[in-house]
């Protein structure tokens, strides 16, 4: 294995920083599902437009932050999203007021849309293509670590206190990690080989060609679904079992984490089989694509069967494997955009993927309050939701397996590469 091939001295701490700056992302975003409809006051449409609202201006922000990352080191920007996010949570703890918490939502959104991205911008720098699979499992594995260690947390701080300082203890948590980062964050200095052949190995390829290559697409259509899923486990599930099925309040917070249980353990075998199988030679097609795309597939197939379960502990079983399941799109869809994109644009791409698969936090939660306010009864509302998410799913997850094929589209785009002069490189030779 040659220097290229090894991660930088101090790359598996930076990781554990960003593993713990993503875990109190999801752990802000899972509060308002665990407090649920009732516990805030609200109907069905106004706790899906508060769930909504949190994604409001996460795709804004994700790309005009994304692009800001390629130009800003990434260290400087994690802190001010950091500092954003916990700053914006202490205004819950005065008041109930409906107009507070959906201005609070979408301010935090708008402060965690650039967190993905500029985060696996930033471990990029530490470790080479091959070796990706890992850091990127673990990243994505702080959105279920932070949900699993939020649930039995948060749910005692609002049990035993109030909703209130559910918000003030993630306000607090965001403040000690700016420190921690500000006194242990680095950043990376590997720079990824060329994608073309632009004299002086810095290149660059028009946006119109990355935002239209196949693989990107199929990658973010594969993601968009596993996200509009995501999205619904972050507002409806923890309600679905205590409004639907009638769980006590408790039990309903405590299986929510059931999901992300799952989910973890997919990211991490995904990421570790996926990294795998492309230092050992497999395409990137094989080892990322299908590898990914085939359990999202998997997760549409299964989803459609939630209705027809005759008990609730089966409706629970096929909500939590059907959407799991797919999890590893996660991983592999930053790893794709980042093989297809020169390095001086990568942020930005991360950042417009980013921004493309969010999307559907936008429509998820208020798409299921409007199907549950206009249902006969609330679990049939719910279940029509999730045999809707299951649809998305199948064929998204198809799309994937058709059109990610990641050695083709290099070659397309580095036909179409050129210099960059703003980092100095001559104008390519024709």
């Amino acid at each position: 294995m040659t220097a290229q091939d090894r991660p930088l001295k101090g790359a598996w701490g930076i990781t554990a920083l960003l593993f713990l700056f993503m875990l109190i992302n999801f752990a802000d975003k899972i509060v308002v599902g665990l407090i649920g409809m009732k516990g805030l006051g609200l109907s069905a449409g106004q706790f899906g437009l508060l769930g909504s609202s949190f994604f409001f201006l996460f795709a804004i922000s994700a790309v005009i932050v994304g692009f800001i990352a390629n130009r800003v080191p990434a260290k400087h920007t994690l802190l001010v999203m950091a500092l954003i996010w916990a700053l914006v949570q202490f205004p819950m703890l005065f008041t109930a007021s409906f107009g507070v918490m959906l201005a609070s939502r979408i301010v935090l959104g708008a402060g965690e849309g650039p967190a993905a991205p500029v985060a696996t911008h930033a471990v990029y720098k530490w470790f080479p293509d091959s070796r990706r699979g890992l850091p990127t499992a673990i990243l994505a594995q702080g959105s279920a670590i932070g949900v699993i260690v939020a649930v039995p947390i948060l749910s005692a701080i609002i049990e035993h206190f109030s909703w209130h300082w559910a918000f003030g203890a993630l306000g607090i948590a965001g403040l000690l990690w700016s420190v921690a980062w500000l006194i242990f964050g680095r950043e990376g200095t590997l720079v990824d080989p060329p994608v073309g052949q632009a004299e002086g190995g810095i290149d660059r390829v028009p946006y119109r060609y990355l935002l239209t290559c196949p693989s990107i697409v199929a990658v973010c259509c594969a993601g968009f679904a596993s996200y509009w899923g995501l999205a619904l486990g972050l507002t409806w599930f923890p309600s679905y079992m205590m409004s639907g099925l009638g769980l006590d309040e408790t039990v309903g917070r405590n299986l929510s984490v059931l999901p992300w249980l799952l989910g973890a353990a997919v990211v991490l075998s995904g990421g570790y089989l996926s990294q795998r199988l492309k230092s050992k030679g497999m395409s990137s097609r094989a080892s990322r694509g299908v590898l990914a795309c085939a359990t999202v597939v998997l997760g549409g197939c299964t989803l459609p069967f939630v209705a027809l379960m005759p008990t609730p502990a089966l409706k629970i079983a096929v909500l939590v494997f059907g959407g799991a399941i797919g999890s590893t799109v996660y991983v592999v869809l930053p790893m794709i955009v980042s093989e297809l994109t020169p390095q001086p644009q990568r942020a930005g791409m991360l950042a417009i993927t980013t921004s493309i698969v969010t999307l559907a936090g936008v429509l998820s939660p208020a798409v299921m309050g409007l199907i549950i306010q206009n249902a006969p009864t609330p679990v049939a509302g719910y279940e029509t939701g999730y045999v809707i998410l299951g649809l998305l799913l199948l064929a998204a997850g198809i799309i994937g397996l058709l059109f990610i094929r990641p050695e083709a589209d290099r070659k397309r785009l580095a036909a179409h590469a050129v210099a960059n002069p703003l980092l100095g490189a001559q104008p390519a030779r024709a």
